[in-house]
């Protein structure tokens, strides 16, 4: 994992992690989006949002309550029991489109002419400034800066139009262009879609007479609920009293699903598309092995995507396994950024070494990415100084060149230090004896050897042409 030039903020991100429950039983289902949630902050620690209605109720009566932060920090105990519903929808994010502020927290609740539709979305579109225009000319106002509006515009107009809700979102995805995945409340259903080419995961499981919609298999892990099956790319799922419904209409034979994922943003304890995360890092780290072997004492990975990927390495030549840092979990977005005298140093207020297990040993170290260098720079130095005799780097992902438009933070390419330096540089950079980078040839073995996969930050290979312009915005954090 990488940190900012401030050490305290990964330079990688993940768009959003979304999460909708159904409970034909009419119970509550506030406290489950909550825990829900709690299993998918890895995926956005800016904002998060719930909102909760009642089939049985009112129709189109909508209860939410958002706010900037961690989802500890937004929700009460009050403001769970406050939140009546049988049907919700809830939303973790981190903008890399849109300003990070509360007027851009999900998720979204529009009240149009059929009623209400709650929206969150994770991903990011590369066509919104056309669809955006579209519906600027013809009166609409917007109140965020972020896709997620216009795409619910897009289905609301299409609603005027169509035999149900469902039937508005397939038509306004024809419009869509670029990667997300949805959960949608209307007053009487839950509705699910993810984009055709299946950039961001989204799953469907059930607990007791429950349905839910998740981005992760981890998030139903930690509910107790059962795993049923992925969204297809492509495809739109309804759930209603009758159980799911399916439109696989603009399902297409190319995938194109975020290999990062696998990498580094999705948990370990997740299985995406039926290819097991853990498995993934643990071959990423066998495969460092047999490409760029050292000699050594032991291996250590940065927590947290590392450590699989360092168990794998360990695996595959019988070097030691050891855990050599110590990682503080509970730094929120409220915690106060150190002062410029303190900012080089900023990483140990997230990452410490432990000396006894690396003093006086030679160290490989395995982390998911280089982004700009300076954090891996960082961590070397806390390892020697800690007494480690050498460091060798092997990073589970090959260099980044390029810059996502999909919904991961990566940035411009004048920002990313592999864009302009050679291995042997970067090694001289970061100050490790040895530097290896996962081959790209290789990163197919990560998904059981199955194709349909975006490399694009690493190749230049986008599956969709990019936008001419930067369409991420400018953060405000």
């Amino acid at each position: 994992m990488q940190y900012d030039n401030n050490g305290l903020t990964p330079e990688l991100h993940e768009e959003c992690g979304i999460f909708g429950v159904l409970d034909l039983d009419g119970k509550d289902v506030a406290s489950t989006i909550y825990y829900g949630l709690f299993a998918l902050q890895h995926r956005g620690q800016e904002s998060c949002g719930i909102a909760v209605s009642d089939t049985n109720g009112p129709m189109g009566k909508v209860k939410s309550h958002k706010g900037m932060g961690l989802v500890s920090e937004v929700f009460s105990p009050e403001d769970i029991d406050s939140l009546n519903g049988n049907i919700g929808v809830g939303h973790v994010r981190y903008a890399t489109a849109g300003e990070s502020m509360i007027h851009n927290t999900q998720p979204l609740v529009l009240n149009y002419a059929k009623g209400t539709l709650s929206i969150a979305q994770n991903g990011n579109l590369i066509n919104t400034a056309e669809l955006k225009r579209e519906l600027e000319y013809t009166g609409a106002i917007f109140q965020t800066t972020i896709d997620t509006e216009v795409i619910a515009y897009h289905i609301a107009r299409e609603r005027l139009h169509s035999n149900s809700v469902e039937e508005a979102v397939v038509r306004a995805m024809a419009k869509l262009i670029g990667a997300y995945s949805l959960v949608i409340m209307s007053p009487r259903k839950l509705i699910g879609a993810r984009d055709p080419f299946g950039f961001h995961p989204l799953v469907i499981g059930k607990k007791g007479n429950a349905y839910i919609l998740a981005s992760e298999t981890a998030a139903l892990n930690t509910i107790d609920a059962d795993f049923i099956r992925d969204v297809l790319p492509g495809e739109v799922v309804m759930i209603n009293e009758d159980g799911i419904h399916s439109d696989t209409s603009l399902c297409q034979p190319k995938k194109a699903r975020c290999i990062f994922e696998y990498i580094y943003f999705a948990r370990p304890d997740t299985h995406i598309d039926g290819i097991s995360v853990y498995n993934s890092r643990i071959m990423a780290g066998r495969i460092l092995a047999q490409t760029h072997y050292v000699d050594a004492d032991i291996v250590v990975g940065v927590p947290d995507s590392g450590n699989a990927a360092a168990l794998g390495y360990a695996l595959e030549t019988g070097i030691p396994f050891g855990m050599a840092f110590v990682k503080n979990s509970y730094v929120g977005r409220t915690f106060i950024k150190p002062k410029q005298a303190m900012r080089q140093s900023g990483v140990r207020i997230k990452l410490n070494v432990l000396p006894e297990v690396v003093a006086g040993k030679r160290v490989v170290m395995i982390d998911d990415s280089i982004v700009r260098g300076t954090t891996s720079a960082n961590i070397v130095k806390m390892l020697k100084k800690a007494g480690a005799t050498q460091v060798h780097v092997r990073i589970s992902s090959p260099p980044f060149l390029n810059p996502c438009y999909y919904g991961t933070d990566i940035p411009t390419g004048d920002q990313l230090i592999a864009r302009h330096n050679t291995v042997d540089q970067i090694r001289d950079a970061i100050g490790a004896d040895s530097l290896g980078y996962l081959s790209v040839d290789r990163l197919s073995d990560l998904v059981d050897g199955e194709k349909g996969y975006c490399d694009a930050c690493f190749t230049g290979n986008y599956p969709i042409e990019p936008p001419k312009g930067e369409i991420r915005g400018e953060r405000d954090v």
